[in-house]
């Protein structure tokens, strides 16, 4: 079952904050090293931009969207909406990418409305002494 609204919203506070509080952190012992405002800006900037960066594959966004993240509040944005994305995981109430549609399930029931994409299943490497199982050839 999909979790509550609850459940959900706790998770992507605290994954929220767990991307977003060290980067100020970092950021602010940069200023009071340095005196300079504007590499507070830059540090944080990047760490945000670095924890979209690890978010955006889990939830059909792309990895280069991490660029995204670095630009300053549209960054803090950006986490927070990723960040309620993977607080719902597995289910998924938002469209896949194109390319994530031949994994994509809609669900229906209970559950009409999301969607759940599991992961790519791995594959087995092919060496040169595999055959396909198959009988004898006729003519």
């Amino acid at each position: 079952m999909p979790r509550g609204l609850v459940s959900r919203s706790l998770i992507a506070a605290v994954l929220f904050a767990v991307a977003v509080v060290p980067g100020w952190t970092l950021g602010d012992l940069c200023e009071e090293w340095t005196g300079n405002g504007l590499l507070d800006w830059l540090v944080t900037s990047a760490w945000c931009g670095l924890a979209v960066r690890v978010l955006a594959p889990w939830v059909s966004y792309r990895a280069r969207d991490g660029w995204l993240g670095a630009i300053p509040l549209y960054g803090f944005y950006l986490t927070c909406v990723l960040s309620w994305r993977v607080a719902y995981l597995p289910f998924r109430d938002w469209e896949p990418r194109p390319d994530e549609l031949s994994r994509a399930r809609w669900l229906t029931g209970g559950q009409l409305g999301l969607w759940r994409a599991d992961q790519l299943p791995a594959r087995r490497p092919v060496t040169a002494g595999t055959r396909p199982t198959a009988g004898p050839r006729t003519r």
